[in-house]
């Protein structure tokens, strides 16, 4: 990092992606302060009462949105105390923000998003580690795209193999809204998966930040980059991602997004604000250790922003 500026990219296909320019439909939407364990009811009363009527019993069974990994019913998420806080500094930074905290935090509101020139969310990352590997298999992703990975026991999702069907990794990956602990945020279960972030109209988003754990880890494909969150956002149609490597310190993020924000807006490239950060944050001797600035990283679109 002293040496070098460093961007990633999902796969060499990236570049041609980047050629369009797709102006954005709506102004920053930030989510932060997530109250996982209580969320506001969604605004269509229809949908209301369809899921008060149709109770989940088995998130794995739920078939209202998208399949869930049967592992999520042992999912339980702690506050963070400094999104908040982080939420707090970066408003001021973003014109005409729409800001999603508390119970409204919920995956129907992310879910509804229409190209906003900049998706933040701080929050829960998860990414569950896959069962016990068995044997090899082909299946489809869901994109119209092929993969060849390992058959898992007890998946729930996928062609079938010697020990069950495969679980597809965009299911296993993904974050936690609101009403997260009690798979409850309206007639979602509060967890948005990988799987769901690709379905996002993100066309037009020039940055998607996950101030959250683990959001830039999942299974790789040959050919294809690592199948999570990532890979997620650039089939939603994200230019660029920030994204991070393993669990993060809260106060540390909350710090390392600030200063990131104020870079860009001094018309710093993405990348290069990023690495600024970094080597701000090893002089910081509350901060030097490589967990706090080498997490998040910065994926897709290198170059300065519009605000």
């Amino acid at each position: 990092v002293e040496q070098y500026e460093i961007s990633y990219l999902t796969s060499g296909r990236d570049l041609l992606k980047l050629q369009l320019d797709t102006p954005s439909r709506q102004p920053p939407v930030l989510v932060a302060d997530v109250n996982f364990d209580q969320a506001n009811a969604p605004g269509n009363p229809a949908a209301q009462t369809v899921a008060a009527a149709n109770p989940v019993t088995n998130p794995a069974d739920d078939t209202r949105s998208n399949r869930r990994s049967g592992d999520f019913q042992r999912l339980q998420f702690g506050p963070l105390q400094g999104t908040k806080q982080e939420a707090d500094a970066i408003t001021p930074l973003l014109p005409d923000v729409t800001l999603l905290a508390g119970a409204k935090a919920t995956e129907n509101q992310l879910k509804q998003v229409q190209g906003p020139s900049i998706l933040h969310i701080a929050s829960h990352g998860f990414f569950l580690e896959d069962a016990p590997l068995v044997a090899a298999a082909d299946y489809e992703l869901g994109f119209g795209q092929r993969a060849s990975i390992e058959v898992v026991g007890g998946g729930i999702s996928g062609s079938a193999g010697p020990s069950g069907p495969v679980e597809n990794p965009l299911l296993r990956s993904g974050l936690a809204l609101a009403g997260a602990n009690q798979l409850r945020s309206g007639s979602e279960d509060g967890l948005l998966t990988a799987l769901e972030a690709s379905g996002l109209n993100l066309y037009g988003t020039q940055l998607v930040v996950l101030s959250a754990c683990e959001t830039g880890v999942g299974e790789v494909a040959n050919g294809e980059g690592v199948y999570g969150l990532r890979r997620s956002l650039v089939l939603a149609g994200a230019r660029s991602q920030v994204i991070s490597l393993w669990k993060v310190d809260d106060a540390g993020s909350k710090d390392w997004m600030v200063d990131y924000y104020q870079r860009l807006k001094q018309g710093e490239g993405r990348s290069a604000a990023a690495r600024q950060v970094q080597l701000q944050m090893l002089k910081d001797s509350r901060y030097q250790h490589p967990y706090y600035w080498a997490a998040f990283i910065p994926s897709g679109d290198w170059r300065p922003m519009k605000f």
